[in-house]
């Protein structure tokens, strides 16, 4: 019979390249929750479904969620319920977050724009004060 595999805080670390301060404070944002063993409880154990939940809280990061919205998404995959209500939701915060990223976006294009008419007018000054010279 195969157990399931478990992994240490360094392990998960050293897989996932974060330090193990970032993985203690995902489980105190409630995204890990491993099982402590050995004198007092000071060892955690990280399951399978825990590394899975790191990878997918990394992933939301790396799309621009909070830790809430990719906690509660997480979370909604974790329950046994129905999937619809759960693609919903989460197609709701990628909506949501793509419209933020779309104005950012148009904010970064007007000041590109700004720049580059302050350098042209720069540039134009600056032949004129050569050519004075």
């Amino acid at each position: 019979m195969a157990t399931n595999p478990t992994y240490t805080i360094s392990d998960l670390a050293r897989e996932f390249d974060l330090t193990t301060r970032a993985i203690r404070f995902y489980e105190d944002m409630g995204l890990l929750q491993p099982q402590r063993e050995g004198p007092g409880g000071r060892n955690r154990v990280y399951t399978s479904r825990d590394r899975t939940r790191l990878k997918l809280t990394l992933r939301a990061k790396r799309l621009g969620l909070s830790l809430t919205e990719a906690r509660e998404i997480i979370d909604m995959y974790d329950s046994p319920r129905d999937t619809g209500p759960q693609l919903r939701k989460f197609l709701a915060v990628l909506a949501d977050h793509r419209r933020e990223l779309e104005e950012q976006m148009a904010d970064l294009v007007a000041n590109l724009d700004e720049v580059k008419t302050h350098e042209k007018e720069a540039r134009s000054l600056l032949g004129k004060v050569e050519k004075k010279a």
